[in-house]
């Protein structure tokens, strides 16, 4: 097996889905973002909006929490290739952080992540960085949040 193959570059992976329930979206505003339109239904009426909508933080938040929930070891794909298993360490960042549409209450939004690429890390031997593409689509299938992010994999051989 190569790296390629077990980091699924080109290949998209359905992380899972949540629907955005009206309590869950104040909750989660109320202690990160609280915005009107994300706190209070009334005030949303009257918003750009036009009804509760999440906040984006929350729909990013949600993406990683099915992000690491969806293992890559645990997708089919046994490393089989020379040395130990590649271990996933931390992000160093991401980018291109966009949310294309609101997530109003009530929708359910599945989550996606897509290996872009990999490379050698020259200041710290052993380790890769893999990017990966996140997405996330409503149930009509628009894309409601889009961002580019990294991830430092240990690869000893």
């Amino acid at each position: 097996m190569t790296l390629d193959e077990f980091f699924g570059i080109g290949v998209t992976v359905m992380l899972g889905s949540h629907k955005f329930e009206p309590e869950a979206i104040k909750a989660f505003a109320r202690k990160y973002d609280p915005q009107p339109f994300h706190v209070d239904e009334e005030a949303a009426k009257k918003s750009v909006f036009g009804r509760l909508c999440a906040s984006g933080w929350h729909t990013a938040s949600t993406w990683m929490k099915y992000n690491l929930a969806t293992r890559m070891e645990t997708e089919g794909r046994r490393w089989t290739g020379p040395g130990p298993l590649p271990v996933f360490g931390p992000s160093p960042g991401f980018k291109n952080l966009r949310w294309l549409k609101p997530v109003y209450a009530g929708e359910t939004i599945t989550f996606t992540r897509t290996g872009v690429a990999h490379r050698p890390i020259a200041s710290r031997p052993g380790w890769r960085l893999l990017s990966i593409r996140a997405e996330a689509l409503d149930s009509s299938g628009d894309k409601v949040l889009e961002f580019e992010s990294a991830v430092l994999v240990q690869v000893e051989w």
